[in-house]
């Protein structure tokens, strides 16, 4: 790869906001541990599973200690609307499909409910869903800035590839990351940001609306994907 190539490369993943990018270095890895395959260059367009098979049985981070299994993403692979999470859970991490679990269960009801009353034809498997970190977090703990970047560079990846009409971020941890704003979720929610020229809807996690203890939270999350189907579908 030639310098200016190398240089393109290096300014389109600083405007995603990624600082740091993992690759294989000139000297040989350590035995104890096989190098990771280089990720190739972000591109438009290419297909979801060469994105996969670069990810592979990945090392990159130090959430592979503990994972099950890789947790990639689920749903229409042309879909205008792309639903983007924080991580996998137990459940996920189980059977290496997103959204399963409690939260899963609740999140397709919202898709499916709220598309209905509004007459929109749409089922959960018509979208796309994936997560920022494709591991599970030890505990379900928010996952660490480093192992953000070092997966949002195949979150990128897929997002470009689909590239949909619309993100729809769910909490704190996809919001941010999606939109760099420092703000909370609770002042997100509700409102149009951008990534890479693409909207995104921010509004709150299932697994939040599980707990949360009155009705405003879950009245405003059906308001938010009122507002983000319409945008797509109308």
């Amino acid at each position: 790869m030639d310098a200016d190539t190398l240089r393109q490369y290096l300014e389109f993943y600083q405007d995603l906001g990624i600082k740091t990018l993992y690759r294989r270095g000139l000297q040989e890895a350590p035995k104890a541990a096989a190098a990771e395959p280089e990720p190739a260059p972000v591109a438009a367009g290419e297909p979801l599973f060469r994105i996969l098979e670069d990810i592979g049985d990945c090392h990159r981070c130090r959430l592979y200690e503990q994972r099950t299994k890789i947790v990639f993403g689920v749903g229409n692979e042309q879909s205008k609307l792309v639903f983007v999470g924080e991580g996998p859970g137990a459940d996920e991490d189980a059977q290496g499909i997103p959204f399963v679990g409690r939260a899963g269960q609740l999140l397709t009801q919202m898709i499916e409910g709220t598309a209905k009353k509004e007459g929109i034809p749409l089922l959960r498997k018509d979208v796309y869903i994936c997560n920022v970190v494709k591991c599970r977090p030890p505990e379900n703990r928010t996952p660490q800035p480093d192992e953000m970047e070092i997966c949002g560079q195949f979150l990128a990846r897929q997002l470009l590839a689909i590239r949909p009409k619309a993100i729809c971020a769910l909490g704190s941890t996809a919001a941010k990351y999606l939109t760099k704003s420092k703000e909370g979720v609770t002042r997100m929610r509700g409102n149009w940001y951008k990534w890479n020229d693409i909207p995104v809807m921010v509004t709150y996690h299932p697994s939040y609306l599980l707990r949360a203890y009155n009705t405003g939270p879950k009245r405003e999350a059906w308001e938010d994907l009122k507002k983000v189907l319409h945008y797509v579908y109308d």
